[in-house]
């Protein structure tokens, strides 16, 4: 009789662990990372207790990424690259639908050039049907970048996509040719052709394409506006509305598009901004 006590209080102590094990899980909060308030960097701002419903936060006029941790509710704002020093406004809104502005401050941030020497001199200086083309994926590229998913928790503990040093950081002032270009978006990975691309983190395939400048590329939604951008691809393995784990591999890496070489190029964008990865790198560290 007493085994059979010892029994049932055993498995209803595992059943209790099972139930309450997903509870836990969801509640735990969400990563966060420093803040780094300069052009192309984060601002973490702290914008009501944690104890208050969640409230909402738009920068620009651009939707911000919310999330809960520690004892507050904070704006995770992605700041352009093109952006001004100086003071600057977020404008949130709590869940009755008030509104108020708060001011953060933006510091200065200079960024390195880079040379680079590409032997197809169309990606350069594209020719008039390439501009076309061209226009036509900046289009489609923008509302891929503008996309806003309700998600109430986002891993904002981003994983590499690709085992590989890094090269090219973000924000260098690229030098095609000689010739002045737009500043490098995104992290570079130096690895070898056919080497597997994984997922920063779960989310949805908003858009896979063939782009003139990206070559073969993925586009993966997180929700809240956090989106990640995998480019320059030999091959493509998943599809759009797919839904990948973290980690899940999502192609392979080459050098489709305007690339010197083999590599992947992956962004990361906030609020419609691309910003630099490393900065969502370090919260998993």
């Amino acid at each position: 009789m007493r085994s059979q006590a010892r029994f049932f209080l055993s498995s209803l102590a595992v059943l209790s662990i099972v139930l309450l094990w997903p509870v836990a899980q969801c509640t735990a909060e969400a990563a966060l990372p420093g803040s780094h308030a300069v052009p192309g960097g984060i601002a973490v701002i702290e914008i009501a207790d944690a104890a208050a419903p969640a409230p909402r936060a738009w920068f620009q006029q651009k939707s911000v990424l919310v999330t809960r941790h520690g004892q507050g509710w904070h704006a995770v704002v992605g700041l352009p690259l093109a952006l001004e020093p100086g003071r600057h406004a977020l404008e949130v809104a709590d869940a009755a639908g008030a509104r108020r502005s708060t001011s953060f401050e933006v510091r200065d941030k200079q960024y390195p050039a880079q040379h680079v020497r590409i032997k197809d001199k169309r990606k350069v200086t594209p020719a008039p049907q390439d501009l076309l083309r061209i226009e036509g994926e900046q289009r489609v590229i923008a509302g891929v970048k503008a996309l806003w998913r309700d998600e109430p928790q986002v891993d904002l503990a981003l994983a590499l996509p690709a085992q590989g040093p890094l090269s090219s950081r973000f924000g260098l002032r690229r030098i095609f040719n000689g010739e002045p270009r737009q500043p490098h978006s995104g992290l570079d990975v130096a690895v070898a052709a056919g080497t597997p691309v994984r997922s920063a983190a779960a989310g949805r395939v908003a858009n896979v394409g063939d782009y003139f400048f990206n070559g073969r590329t993925v586009f993966v939604d997180h929700g809240q506006g956090l989106i990640t951008m995998y480019c320059h691809l030999a091959r493509i393995d998943v599809g759009v509305g797919e839904f990948l784990a973290k980690g899940q591999e999502l192609g392979l890496s080459g050098m489709t598009g305007r690339a010197s070489g083999p590599h992947l190029h992956w962004s990361v964008m906030l609020n419609g901004t691309a910003v630099d990865p490393e900065l969502l790198l370090a919260v998993a560290e």
